[in-house]
C-alpha cells in the first residue's frame, strides 16, 4: 500500500512572530491529512458516528525535526498499518520537498460513543490498503 499525500501550504496564521510554523499546528496538519485518508479510502464517519462508532486518537509519538516557514509548501504524507483488533497505527511525516520536518506515529481507536473498544473488523485494513 502507498502512502496517502496531502498539500498543504503554510499561511501567515500558521506561525508565530518569527513566521515560523508553530509547534501544534502540526498536529492539525497531519489530523487533516488523516481525515482525507479516511474519506479517500471510502469510509463515512459521519455514518459512522450515526451508528455509534468513532475514530479516537489513543497516542500520538511526534518529532520536530526542522522547522517550516511562512508560504512554505509542504506534503504530509501519512501510511496506516500495524492493524489490532481495536486499533492501529500511522506513521505520518510533514515534508518539505525531499526534506521531512515533522515525523509523528499515531495510535488510532476505534470506540462507541462512551469510549469503549470496538474491533475493527477487516473491511477497514482492506480499505486503507485500496486508498
Amino acid at each position: 500500500m502507498s502512502p496517502h499525500r496531502w498539500p498543504i501550504r503554510v499561511y501567515y496564521e500558521d506561525t508565530d512572530m518569527a513566521g515560523i510554523v508553530y509547534h501544534a499546528n502540526y498536529l492539525k496538519y497531519i489530523e487533516r491529512a488523516r481525515s482525507e485518508m479516511v474519506r479517500e479510502a471510502g469510509i463515512d464517519q459521519a455514518e459512522m458516528r450515526a451508528e455509534g462508532r468513532v475514530f479516537v486518537v489513543a497516542r500520538i509519538e511526534a518529532d520536530y525535526l526542522r522547522p517550516a516557514f511562512y508560504d512554505d509548501d509542504l506534503m504530509v504524507e501519512t501510511e496506516a498499518r500495524a492493524f489490532r483488533p481495536a486499533r492501529f497505527t500511522m506513521r505520518q511525516e510533514v515534508q518539505r520537498g525531499e526534506t521531512v520536518l515533522f515525523r509523528a506515529e499515531v495510535t488510532v481507536a476505534l470506540t462507541d460513543l462512551r469510549g469503549r473498544p470496538q474491533r475493527l473488523g477487516p473491511e477497514i485494513a482492506t480499505l486503507f490498503a485500496r486508498s
